[in-house]
């Protein structure tokens, strides 16, 4: 991963852009770069053959990310109609290029209190759930904290601090409570978080085939929806009653008190699993953000929502 990580370090110029879209060179071409990842770099680039997002993976990402995985999701979900379109999957170089979807603006949290909008928000969620897609990526929340544990361990640093070890005991106990075979696992995004949900301006509507679409499918796969849902919760963080909001508009009168009941157990899964992350690319990230801080704060998330479980169903872990 040599050449991805000097592309990475590297201006990202008009030249370089010919080099990823050959096709392109002689055109005038306009480069904007993304802000917001705090994984990887990305930019913006328009020409008269076409408007993409060019991502430049984060150095030694291939620790948690499998990029083969996440081509055949971005297809898969295209295909379902609530991702843009793949363009050049390049990961000799560590690049993927997409549609760039214009017209449009990404969430806020402040838009998930929204409740006008919770039809558009919860449509997309519900058509990957059931779309009945075969990922080729297996997603158990168990299983996947326990690899980001691994792989902090494997960096021989010691964050004394927080006792990860019982944590992860208090989830196995959880996940034994929960009891969801994989055979039950449905496609799942796996990182709902506000600046993923890309809104379609309303004067630009009749240009698109749906309202609102996802992006960044890095760490998809097949998972229990309700971590999904937990996921996206935890990112957000909505007053109840707006959690409660978008579970009705999500389970449109079907199982809404065990859908919901299952998405409050999860809940510590996806905060553990992003705080150990975050000291993962503590440590191994170019890119400027404070990763501590971030994990410090779902690590209090996590706990805090073991003692709502315990209070509110009388769970225990």
């Amino acid at each position: 991963m040599s050449n991805a990580t000097r592309l990475l370090d590297q201006e990202f110029t008009v030249e370089v852009c010919h080099q990823l879209l050959p096709e392109w060179k002689d055109l005038d071409i306009d480069i904007t770069e993304l802000r917001g990842g705090i994984t990887n770099k990305l930019y913006r680039v328009k020409s008269e053959k076409g408007d993409y997002t060019v991502r430049i993976y984060g150095d030694k990402t291939d620790l948690f990310i499998n990029r083969d995985y996440e081509a055949d999701t971005i297809r898969e979900m295209a295909k379902v109609g609530v991702a843009s379109n793949l363009i050049k999957y390049m990961p000799e170089i560590g690049v993927t290029i997409v549609e760039f979807i214009g017209d449009s603006i990404v969430l806020t949290n402040d838009h998930f209190k929204d409740a006008s909008l919770h039809s558009k928000i919860v449509e997309p969620v519900r058509k990957i759930h059931s779309s009945e897609v075969q990922l080729k990526q297996i997603f158990n929340p168990l299983v996947e904290v326990m690899k980001m544990s691994a792989i902090l361990k494997g960096l021989d640093v010691q964050y004394k601090e927080f006792d990860i070890a019982g944590t992860i005991q208090r989830l196995i106990k959880l996940s034994s409570i929960i009891n969801i075979p994989e055979s039950e696992y449905t496609p799942c995004h796996n990182d709902l978080l506000a600046d993923n949900f890309i809104l379609i301006n309303e004067d630009a509507r009749d240009r698109y085939a749906d309202p609102m679409y996802l992006i960044d499918w890095e760490y998809a796969g097949m998972a229990p929806k309700y971590y999904d849902i937990a996921d996206m919760f935890q990112e957000i963080l909505v007053p109840r009653d707006t959690e409660k909001s978008i579970v009705a508009e999500y389970s449109a009168g079907n199982n809404y008190d065990r859908t919901l009941f299952l998405i409050d157990l999860f809940k510590p899964f996806p905060d553990i699993y992003w705080f150990l992350w975050s000291l993962i690319q503590l440590n191994i990230s170019k890119i400027e953000f404070d990763y501590y801080t971030y994990g410090k704060v779902k690590y209090e998330n996590a706990l805090g929502n073991f003692e709502f479980v315990d209070k509110e169903y009388g769970v225990a872990v």
